[in-house]
């Protein structure tokens, strides 16, 4: 029995949606009939991976971070609790509130009563279910604790929800107050110094340097101002293609890593979700190579990805985690220490646990410095251009006053 989604109209023309299980879609045009609606559109919901899908029907299914967590622990709790499975999701639909949650949810109930195991059922909605949690979940069933796995990873998506907010609050206040700056400065150079200047097109004194370039400055971004518009346009176009290749986009990253405060940040930041990564799925039961592999996917800087990868193949041949981690230098000594003495001591998933809390604290702490300093270089700046565009306006004027007198 599968999860259909229909499209119907009711006796007074009233276009009705919702969800229905049956066999077959003639099925559920059947149901709807006997309950006098009449079917315009039924497909089942069920989501299949393959080229031919539509990029429309993946974004639909698509499930938040927020949703993802709290279906998860929704489902622990029933399972726990002795719910069956296939019970315990229709339990967890019926109580959500959002169509597209209950909407996925469905259409994982019908593969369950197919036959088909948790993972393969989730595996059908690739977009709603990222490759770490079926792989966990596989894995949760395998070893007969699917309940306290379901918990993990809803602990692990929460803290990756929390690494994403710090990386975000990182960047918006600064990007924010740069974007208000710039405003400032575009809205004095258009609007209030032209009026200014005006003052001084009657005198036939020589300007200062500063105040000339303050009026050739306001001439190009009223006349050219479009044009530089559409010229930083273009260039962040020109650039985003370049570095989309792999090589750029391999040597944009690394150049990334050596910058001083932002190398750090994205250091700690691909650090942390690497470790989580690791430690849920080592915690579950996942095998090490299949675990590596999926951490490094998580991975966004490509030099620190292909660090994990080109590891993966030297734990494969006989070498430790943290040995074979250590020959980038990509990571911080103090994980590969921990890691290092996870593998000696038998607690491979706690010393992950610790070193993604060490390097989550190193990620605040380098967030609250960003944060804390960006604010006040930004007014210095402001403060700069204030001054210079004063000076370019009082310096003409002090001019005419030494001459009239």
């Amino acid at each position: 029995m599968a999860a259909f989604e229909y499209k119907a109209y009711d006796a007074s023309g009233k276009e009705l949606k919702g969800l229905l299980e049956g066999d077959t879609a003639k099925q559920v045009r059947r149901q709807l009939r006997e309950r006098s609606l009449i079917p315009i559109e039924v497909s089942e919901v069920a989501q299949k991976k393959n080229k031919d899908q539509p990029q429309e029907a993946g974004s639909k299914n698509k499930l938040s971070i927020t949703e993802l967590t709290l279906v998860t622990r929704q489902l622990a709790t029933m399972l726990r609790a002795g719910t069956p499975l296939d019970e315990a999701i229709q339990a967890v639909a019926e109580q959500t509130e959002s169509p597209k949650v209950q909407r996925v949810l469905m259409g994982v109930r019908s593969k369950v009563l197919e036959g088909h195991t948790l993972a393969d059922s989730i595996g059908t909605f690739p977009n709603a279910f990222p490759d770490i949690y079926r792989s966990t979940v596989g894995a949760g069933e395998t070893s007969g604790h699917l309940d306290r796995v379901l918990e993990h990873l809803a602990e692990y998506t929460e803290k990756q929800h929390a690494i994403r907010q710090k990386v975000m609050q990182a960047f918006i206040y600064p990007a924010f107050l740069t974007f208000v700056a710039i405003g400032i400065v575009v809205f004095l150079m258009v609007s209030i110094v032209p009026k200014l200047v005006g003052i001084f097109e009657d005198t036939e004194q020589e300007l200062p340097f500063i105040t000339r370039a303050l009026i050739n400055a306001s001439d190009f971004l009223q006349n050219y101002g479009i044009f530089l518009l559409i010229g930083i346009a273009v260039g962040v176009f020109i650039f985003r293609i370049i570095f989309s290749q792999p090589d750029a986009k391999r040597k944009l990253h690394r150049f990334y890593l050596k910058l001083p405060v932002f190398g750090r940040f994205i250091r700690c930041n691909n650090t942390a979700q690497f470790a989580n990564t690791l430690s849920i799925m080592a915690a579950s039961g996942v095998p090490i190579l299949t675990a590596l592999q999926t951490a490094a996917s998580v991975i966004t800087n490509m030099p620190m990805r292909e660090a994990v990868e080109e590891a993966t193949d030297r734990v494969r041949e006989g070498a430790s985690i943290g040995k074979s981690l250590a020959i980038s230098k990509l990571f911080p000594p103090m994980t590969m220490h921990l890691i290092k003495i996870g593998e000696a001591s038998g607690e491979l998933e706690d010393m992950l646990g610790r070193a993604a809390e060490n390097q989550e604290r190193e990620l605040e702490t380098i967030r609250s410095v960003l944060t804390s300093l960006m604010g006040p270089v930004m007014i210095l700046m402001m403060g700069g251009v204030v001054v210079m565009i004063v000076l370019a306006i009082l310096l003409p004027i002090m001019s005419l006053n030494d001459l009239s007198a």
